[in-house]
C-alpha cells in the first residue's frame, strides 16, 4: 500500500484529489495539510511514500515545504501539484528534490499513475512542463555558452546539457526535458565528463564555474 499525503489550501480539491487517489486499492491518503508547515509536521508523524504538494500554501508555501521534507526525509517522494506552470516554480520545485510536477488539470487516471511511478522512483514530468524546463534550461547567457564551448569544444546539445548538469538536473531531469533516452543522456554526460576532465558531478560543475566566473 503506497502511503499518500496531500497538502493543500483548498479544502474542495484536497477531498476531490482524495476521492480519485482512494479509488485507487494500492494507495491509502493518510492525511490533508492546509499549508506548508503543517505538511512538514505531517510528513514527520505520519511518515508518508509520496506526497502531492501544492505550491501556494499560506504560512509555508509548496517549493519551501518541499525543501524541508527532502531535507529531513530523502526517501520521501513528493510530487508538485498545482494549477500554476510558470518556469520559476517548475524549476524551484525541482531544485528543491521533487521528483516531478503535475498541473491539477491532470486526469484521474494520470494522477494515480504518477502517484505509482514517484513512488518507483521516475520523474514525473509531462510534455508541457518537460517542455517549459528544457525551454528555461535554455535561457542561459550567451556568454557562459560561449566561454564553454571555446573551452572544452562542446557540441551545442553538449554544451546544452553541460549547463543542466551546472544548474543541478539530475539525468532523469535532462533526459526528459530534452526528450533523450537514459542510455543516450549518459553517454552525453560521459563525453561531457572526459572533455571536462572529471570523474564526477561535483568535479564537473567546478570545473565549468573556473571557466564560467573566469
Amino acid at each position: 500500500m503506497i502511503k499518500v499525503l496531500l497538502a493543500d489550501d483548498q479544502a474542495i480539491l484536497a477531498d476531490g484529489i482524495r476521492s480519485v487517489l482512494s479509488s485507487s486499492e494500492e494507495i491509502e491518503v493518510v492525511g490533508i495539510a492546509s499549508d506548508g508547515a503543517e505538511a512538514v509536521a505531517l510528513a514527520e508523524s505520519l511518515r508518508p511514500d509520496v506526497i502531492l504538494m501544492d505550491i501556494r500554501m499560506p504560512v509555508m508555501n509548496g517549493v519551501i515545504a518541499t525543501q524541508e521534507i527532502k531535507r529531513k526525509f530523502p526517501e520521501m517522494k513528493v510530487v508538485v501539484l498545482t494549477t500554476f506552470d510558470d518556469s520559476e516554480y517548475i524549476l524551484s520545485a525541482i531544485e528543491g528534490g521533487a521528483s516531478g510536477y503535475l498541473l491539477k488539470d491532470t486526469s484521474a487516471a494520470a494522477l494515480i499513475d504518477a502517484v505509482k511511478n514517484a513512488h518507483t522512483g521516475d520523474t514525473i514530468l509531462p510534455a508541457k512542463i518537460a517542455k517549459r524546463i528544457a525551454d528555461a534550461a535554455r535561457m542561459v547567457t550567451n556568454d557562459r555558452e560561449i566561454r564553454l564551448k571555446r573551452k572544452f569544444a562542446f557540441s551545442d546539445r553538449e554544451v546544452e546539457i553541460a549547463l543542466m548538469i551546472y544548474d543541478g538536473f539530475t539525468n532523469k531531469q535532462i533526459a526528459s526535458a530534452l526528450k533523450l533516452t537514459d542510455g543516450t543522456t549518459r553517454n552525453y554526460i560521459s563525453t561531457i565528463y572526459e572533455k571536462l576532465g572529471a570523474a564526477s558531478r561535483t568535479e564537473a560543475a567546478e570545473a565549468m564555474r573556473r571557466v564560467i566566473n573566469g
